[in-house]
This record gives structure tokens, sequence and C-alpha cells, in this order.
């Protein structure tokens, strides 16, 4: 009877473990995709972000980087940083309607950017690696999502691709996201030409015609009291005196 305990307890260790392997075996890649930094940024305004890129193989390097640009989000200017031991290419695709930059009509856009590893540039396991552009200006959107391909030395590819939808969990292989916010107003905007008159300014009119009129009622006043004090004075002089 011990040894059946001993065996079943034994038993019920090794699928836990399994299964506790199985499940951080499959969370593991997943926390270690391809990001965009920073992760916001302005509406046609410029930015220089940095695709983040982690190496999650244990065995195999990165060598190869596919960023996609989005086609409902065309960017006129796209400049790229040189990353030491990396060649970068870009391709271009016409767009509809064409994109002003600086006054200009630009009818091509561009719509990829790949880097490659070339000696011994490729990332390790254990190491990241940035490659930042130059975009703008930014178009007015809310979001941009960047599909991404990752290439291993051992032949695998990381298809970071799939769209954020809202409300919902992460998905398995996200896209990199650039949140675009609204431009801010220009300070200095001008006042309404209107003038509003405030509740103060109202206490302020009552209170000088008060004081108006009380004055004007002291200076008539005045005036009634030196003609009373003349006419008393002069009947007082017509008076006759009566002796004792």
């Amino acid at each position: 009877m011990t040894r059946f305990r001993r065996t079943a307890t034994a038993a019920a260790a090794l699928a836990f473990t399994a299964a506790a392997t199985a499940v951080l075996g499959f969370a593991g890649p997943a926390s270690a995709h391809v990001t965009v930094n920073p992760k916001e940024a302005t509406q046609g305004g410029y930015a220089r972000v940095a695709f983040r890129v982690p190496n999650e193989s244990d065995t195999a390097s990165t060598t190869k980087l596919e960023v996609v640009l989005p086609e409902n989000a065309p960017v006129g200017s796209v400049s790229t940083m040189p990353v030491p031991g990396w060649t970068v290419a870009t391709e271009k695709r016409k767009v509809d309607p064409p994109i002003e930059v600086h006054g200009s009509q630009l009818t091509e856009a561009v719509s990829k950017i790949t880097w490659t590893a070339t000696g011994d540039a490729a990332v390790k396991p254990g190491q990241f690696q940035e490659f930042p552009v130059s975009l703008g200006p930014l178009p007015q959107v809310e979001s941009m999502v960047f599909k991404t391909l990752q290439t291993y030395s051992d032949g695998n590819i990381s298809r970071w691709i799939d769209e954020p939808a809202p409300g919902a969990e992460e998905p398995e292989h996200p896209a990199p996201v650039l949140t675009l916010a609204a431009a801010a107003a220009p300070a200095g905007s001008p006042a309404p030409s209107a003038a509003v008159a405030s509740p103060d300014d109202d206490d302020d009119d009552d209170g000088n015609g008060l004081a108006v009129g009380l004055g004007v009622a002291g200076l008539v006043a005045g005036l009634a009291g030196l003609v009373l004090g003349g006419l008393a004075f002069a009947r007082t002089r017509r008076e006759p005196v009566v002796k004792a």
C-alpha cells in the first residue's frame, strides 16, 4: 500500500512539472516580441523611433529584420540610422492621393525596410538590437501597425503580424504598434472679439451711480440750507426792536 502511494505521488509530481514546463515554454517567446520605442508620437509631426528586436532563440541568432509600413498610413519622409554590421534596404510603392511634404507632392512612399546582418553582427541568444528610423510627417490616424518578420540563422522566421483588437487580449504574435495623438492647439490663439461684461463690472457701475446720487443730494441739501438761512437773516432785520 505504501509503495503504491509513493508511486502515485511521484507520478503526480512529474505530471505537474511537465505541465509547468509547457506553460512557461509557451509564455516565454510571447513576452519577447518585436516592439517600437517610444510607443507614442504626435500626428503631423516627426518622430525618431527604434524597432527593438530581442533574440528569443536559445540556439540561433537573428540575421534579418523586415518591417512593413502600413498601407493606410503612408509617410513621406523615412530615413534610417546606420547600425554597425547591418545593411539596410528600402522598397517603395505608389500612393494616391500624393503625400504633401514641405509643399511638394510625393507620389511614392517607403513600403518596407529590411536590415540584414553581415559578418558576426547577428543578434545572438540573450541579446537584443535596436534599429532606429525617422518618420514624418506622421499621418492623421490613431495608430500605425508595423508588421514585422524576424529571420534566424537556422531558417526559422517569427512573424510578428497580428494586429491588436480593441478590448481583446494581446495576440500570440503581436505586431509593433505606434500610437498617434492629435496635435495640441497652438498657444496664443486670439481672444473673442466681443467683450462680455462680468458681474464685477456691474457691481462697480452700481456703486459709482450710488456715490454720484448721494453727492448730488448732499449738494442740494446744502444749497437749501443756505437759502433758508439767508431768508431767516433778512426777516430778523426787518422786525422792529422792542425796548423794555
